[in-house]
């Protein structure tokens, strides 16, 4: 066993405590979906959000769940661009229709993702 090492603060002996590195995870912020699924964990699975916070299994997973969303949001979009021909071409001939058509598409699949993926 290791032995610890303090510091004094004033008439107190604080104890020098570090994390262990291996575990880190990497240094981003959490995602739109996943900030979304957090809060929907607090307020409707308060059970589920507290045991997964005290085990160390909210991070990773809140972290899943943003990869996961925007992942989909982002195939479907795509795949909605390709069905409507929506393109470059149409980006250059008409630049708000474009924008139109890709925040509809958009606002479409976050629809479907939020349903499927973040609150379920």
């Amino acid at each position: 066993m290791a032995e610890l090492t303090y510091t004094r603060m004033g008439d107190y002996l604080i104890p020098d405590l570090t994390l262990d590195n291996e575990n880190e995870q990497e240094e981003y912020p959490l995602g739109k979906y996943g900030r979304l699924r957090e809060t929907f964990l607090k307020e409707h699975h308060h059970g589920t959000y507290t045991s997964r916070l005290l085990t160390g299994r909210l991070e990773p997973h809140l972290r899943e769940i943003d990869r996961q969303a925007q992942e989909q949001v982002d195939q479907m979009v795509s795949d909605l661009m390709k069905q409507n021909g929506v393109d470059e071409k149409m980006k250059a001939r008409d630049q708000m229709g474009w924008v139109q058509a890709v925040n509809s598409f958009k606002a479409q699949a976050e629809e479907i993702v939020l349903a499927e993926i973040v609150y379920r």
